[in-house]
């Protein structure tokens, strides 16, 4: 992910902070669909895998996301909530109770967001 430039600060503004926790990632529901697009965005990330980029292609599009997908996505069903994917609930709810927390303790003006490194929200979409 590149840095990006800091935004334009008009002077006279009270500044603001931001708190981002960010987690690794989880589909946005247990379909065979949604868990193959999370698989691919993670496993396409040279960091997690380290085998050479084209030889790597064909691992994943033709044998792992094909297949792996489906049994993920049953796997995902077992466990998610009416919520959603417990991963996302319990950040979500991690960054609410910590910008409470900061605002009990007088900390206005403290924003406390969650993002995923894979899925969504996606880091560069809260940075935004």
């Amino acid at each position: 992910m590149p840095f990006r430039k800091d935004p334009p600060f008009p002077h006279g503004t009270v500044p603001s902070s931001a708190i981002v926790l960010v987690n690794l990632g989880t589909p946005d529901e247990p379909t065979r669909k949604a868990v193959r697009r999370y698989l691919k965005q993670f496993l396409s990330d040279p960091r997690v895998v380290e085998i050479p980029a084209r030889i790597w292609w064909f691992i994943l599009n033709l044998f792992i996301l094909p297949f792996r997908s489906g049994q993920s996505a049953a796997k995902y069903r077992t466990i998610w909530t009416k919520e959603g994917s417990p991963l996302k609930v319990h950040t979500r709810k991690q960054a609410a109770l910590l910008e409470k927390t900061l605002l009990d303790r007088s900390h206005e003006g403290v924003k406390v967001a969650m993002a995923m490194r894979y899925g969504s929200p996606s880091l560069p979409e809260v940075l935004d």
